[in-house]
């Protein structure tokens, strides 16, 4: 399978929830999410066990989420992506590679978190270098923001972690702040270097142009 085996499924003015194929459609600018019979991630169409679930955010083209997936069978996963041209190419290493516990969410990272996950749901949650946003004009953009984090906070299970990641030294700071504001998570923690955590796409991409990765986790209480 080549990524552009994988064909629109619905036009804009028919766009709506759908699960096709190893995706989970969440369209954006669309009302009716509760509407929507979603079947739950035990289903069949879906994973088809109860085991526990990751989720990765800003999954990129799925080199990361990928490899945790093959290597940890034991887990479902979970890539959510909001560029199609970047969930053609998970999907197409899905089916190349026959990965059972994977499957992409076709979507915006705080509208398929609000609706489509339940309370304490969540084993780990990975945020892989979301888009910085640097300018003030665009701050609406950033998806590292209290609102989000309302939503972590509601999915993850008590205890667990979540793992921000950036080359981006003023985004880190600001997720830093937002982190440290919110009641429901604590134990910080910055880290240069993280072993045996997998690289990505991004990673390489702004190591070999000699940037700084930074490494951010925090407890849900």
């Amino acid at each position: 399978m080549k990524p552009k085996d994988l064909k629109a499924v619905y036009s804009w003015k028919e766009r709506r929830p759908l699960i096709a194929d190893r995706i989970f459609h969440v369209p954006n600018h669309y009302e009716h999410h509760d509407a929507f019979a979603f079947p739950g991630w035990d289903d069949a169409s879906l994973f088809g066990n109860s085991n526990p679930i990751c989720v990765e955010y800003c999954a990129g083209n799925g080199a990361w989420i990928l490899e945790r997936a093959k290597s940890s069978p034991h887990l479902n996963w979970v890539a959510v992506e909001m560029r199609y041209d970047r969930v053609r190419k998970i999907w197409s290493k899905i089916q190349n590679e026959t990965i059972p516990n994977l499957i992409v969410v076709c979507g915006e990272a705080w509208n398929f978190t609000h609706h489509y996950l339940k309370e304490d749901s969540i084993e780990e949650a990975y945020i892989n270098f979301p888009d910085p946003w640097p300018k003030e004009k665009h701050e609406k953009h950033r998806l590292m923001k209290p609102r989000f984090l309302d939503e972590l906070a509601r999915v993850l299970k008590e205890g667990k972690k979540v793992t921000f990641v950036s080359d981006d030294a003023t985004y880190v700071e600001q997720t830093t702040q937002v982190f440290h504001s919110h009641p429901h998570f604590h134990s910080y923690s910055l880290m240069k270097e993280c072993p045996g955590y997998g690289t990505s796409w991004f990673e390489d991409l702004w190591r070999e142009k000699g940037k700084k990765i930074h490494y951010l986790q925090f407890v849900a209480q």
